[in-house]
This record gives C-alpha cells, sequence and structure tokens, in this order.
C-alpha cells in the first residue's frame, strides 16, 4: 500500500511537472530545453507506472487519472498561486473515492 502511493506521487510529480515544463516553454515563452526536460520528465511517468504491483494496465492507467486531478489541484495551489474552491475539492475527492474503489474494491 505504501508502496503503491508513493509510486502514484512519484509518478503524479513527473507527469504534471513534464508537463508544466512544456506549457511554460510552448505558451510562456521559456527556452526550448525546458520543453525537451518536460518531455524526458514525461517519458519516465510511463516507466515509473511499470512498477506498480497492481496487474492491469487499464485500472493503474484509470487510478492515476484520479490521483492526478488530486495533484493537479495541489500543483495549481502551489506553484500557480491558484488557491482552489469548494467545487475543485468535492471533484478531487470524488475522484479519490474513485481509485479507491477501482483498486481496493473486492473482486471475486
Amino acid at each position: 500500500m505504501i508502496q503503491a502511493v508513493f509510486l502514484f506521487f512519484l509518478a503524479g510529480l513527473a507527469e504534471i511537472g513534464g508537463g508544466y515544463m512544456i506549457w511554460l516553454w510552448l505558451r510562456e515563452g521559456k527556452p526550448f530545453y525546458w520543453g525537451l526536460i518536460g518531455g524526458l520528465t514525461l517519458s519516465f511517468y510511463g516507466i515509473i507506472a511499470t512498477f506498480q504491483s497492481f496487474p492491469s494496465f487499464g485500472r493503474v492507467y484509470a487510478a492515476y487519472g484520479g490521483v492526478f486531478i488530486v495533484m493537479s489541484v495541489l500543483w495549481g495551489w502551489l506553484i500557480d498561486k491558484k488557491t482552489p474552491d469548494f467545487y475543485d475539492w468535492i471533484g478531487a475527492g470524488i475522484s479519490l473515492i474513485g481509485v479507491s474503489v477501482m483498486l481496493w474494491g473486492p473482486r471475486s
């Protein structure tokens, strides 16, 4: 459980951080190497996900989507200084509930 959470967090940083660097390159005029580093960081996201112990690719990536929603809200708050509103938090909470059901719900 702790390893899974750590890997979700690490992959989230790679995915959001890499995407953010590409955003800054293309939208904010940062140098080309920011985009290059962002692309490399995004490739690490794909590698990190393979270390999860869950057997289903689709289930793991769907769960990552929910975790990334929460991490993106936090990134926007901490890095972009955009305070999340009530509905951001409600949506993030719903996504975590969905992740929990997909990963740890009883299976036959």
